[in-house]
């Protein structure tokens, strides 16, 4: 099957985003005026159609990764519930188009899913994302693409890095005032007006004392990580260093030659959102990528300098994605989940664009108890139980320094691919947080030897207050 390049949709949208921003300058509406309604009809149209075929990717992956995954870690998910809480709130204006497309789930003869299939028009092919396997999860194809060839192929192997054994953490029973607090996390709008919990995990001391789920997930479900998943990938440069594989200082390698600016750039840079390259909105929004069946190479790699390296906090996917691209010749020997089996991330798979590049800014399922494993491990020092060390020493205090340039505005502060709640009144100084769309937090409190793990599926325009959510946590587990 030949799939064609996507560079023309990777390079359209994001001039489309381009002229969209000069569209909302002060001389917008005498633009406006003096073209002609021909083509300003003609422009709207396309938009609609690029924004349609874009929501189908993104339904046709969400179904593809909710269900499948779901069904990898031994737990189920209906697409009724995935339309209700992964489809349901996003973002504009994809949420008030996914709801009418139209799907197939294609399973093998075995039950597996093979591919997810959305329609969104009578002259193109439908939308296709495919499950690739444990390891690899489900991809999204390009826009016009084919099916994704014969469904009754065998399916794919079982993990290369399967767990053997439970290597369950120990459990302690929770105290009154910590049930109480997880329980209204999930309840309602203690946290936040219109918030939406689905899973709370609490360690201490290296044990789970508290967890709780609403109606639908469990321990085994998995979630989208969202951009939690750039904490990951900052933690696989971590462990790539340690094995002498990359080294933060050096250049991350974009630019075409050695003559171009952009050799500059170090991952150091990149972790910390510092690259100074142009992005086209805050978090530059990675449509083409996620959901238009793009590839890393093709959106992330190649966008040009407007600030020196090191100067400016530009808060965007593309940095992520670029440090991952830096290390991404060790993945052939050391794939992501190699490092997941060794924490014991029994339900995390990371998900890779159709040609195989991974998509570590955003595209990684983890259940809420993976998670806390992760920030277990940075409780830990970066060691495993066995006495393993897989991070460098020294690697906490590096990802929680913030010593690039720091958001111009909120109240965390930032690290190397870590948010700092060290702004924030009566939160330890220490506590660092791995944080995700839609309202994934992942926060660690070294001072208190405590994780803290909430997973929801906010609605757009809604929120939850992380910061009250740590206070009381740490307030009823003092009470204990």
């Amino acid at each position: 099957m030949t799939l064609p390049a996507l560079s023309f949709w990777a390079r359209a949208d994001s001039l489309r985003g381009m002229i969209r921003t000069a569209l909302a300058a002060a001389a917008a509406p005498l633009l406006l005026a003096a073209a002609p309604a021909a083509a300003q009809s003609q422009q709207q149209a396309l938009d609609a159609r690029y924004d349609l075929a874009v929501a189908a990717g993104y339904k046709a992956l969400t179904l593809c990764s909710a269900v499948a995954l779901a069904e990898r870690n031994g737990t189920a998910r209906t697409p009724a519930s995935v339309a209700q809480w992964e489809l349901n709130g996003i973002q504009s204006p994809h949420n008030a188009l996914v709801g009418e497309l139209p799907f197939d789930i294609i399973r093998r003869p075995s039950g597996q899913i093979a591919y997810v299939a959305v329609t969104w028009a009578d002259d193109m092919p439908a939308r296709y994302a495919a499950y690739f396997g444990p390891d690899k999860g489900c991809s999204t194809f390009p826009i016009g693409a084919g099916a994704p060839g014969d469904a009754s192929h065998p399916a794919p192997a079982e993990p290369r890095w399967a767990i053997q054994a439970e290597n369950a953490l120990p459990k302690r029973k929770p105290a009154e005032a910590l049930t109480i607090t997880i329980q209204t996390a999930l309840a309602g709008d203690a946290y936040g007006t219109g918030a939406r919990t689905t899973a709370v995990v609490i360690h201490s001391g290296g044990t789970r004392v508290g967890e709780g789920y609403a109606s639908g997930f469990n321990a085994d479900t998995p979630q989208r990580t969202w951009s939690v998943a750039k904490s990951i990938a900052a933690t696989l440069v971590g462990a790539a260093v340690r094995r002498g594989a990359a080294d933060v200082n050096a250049g991350a390698g974009l630019g075409l030659s050695a003559a171009d600016p952009r050799r500059a750039i170090t991952v150091d840079h990149l972790l910390r959102m510092a690259s100074g390259r142009y992005s086209d909105t805050p978090g530059n929004r990675t449509d083409p990528l996620y959901f238009g069946g793009a590839t890393v190479t093709e959106v992330a790699l190649d966008w040009p300098l407007v600030a020196a390296p090191g100067s400016t906090f530009r808060y965007a996917n593309n940095d992520t994605l670029a440090a991952v691209a830096a290390i991404g010749e060790t993945f052939a020997a050391h794939p992501p989940a190699e490092f997941f089996a060794k924490l014991g991330m029994r339900g995390t798979v990371a998900e890779n664009d159709w040609q195989g590049g991974y998509i570590l800014s955003s595209q990684v399922w983890a259940t809420a108890d993976d998670l806390a494993r992760l920030g277990q491990l940075y409780l830990d020092g970066g060691v495993l139980p066995t006495g393993e060390r897989i991070l460098p020493e020294g690697w906490v205090k590096y990802v929680t320094t913030p010593s690039g340039p720091q958001p111009p505005t909120g109240t965390f502060g930032y690290g190397a691919g870590f948010w700092l709640l060290n702004r924030e009144e009566g939160v330890p100084p220490d506590a660092f947080a791995a944080i995700g769309n839609r309202g994934q937090y992942l926060v660690i409190v070294p001072s208190r030897g405590v994780v803290i793990v909430r997973r929801g599926e906010d609605p757009v325009g809604t929120g939850f207050d992380i910061a009250a959510f740590t206070r009381d946590v740490l307030a009823a587990l003092a009470a204990r």
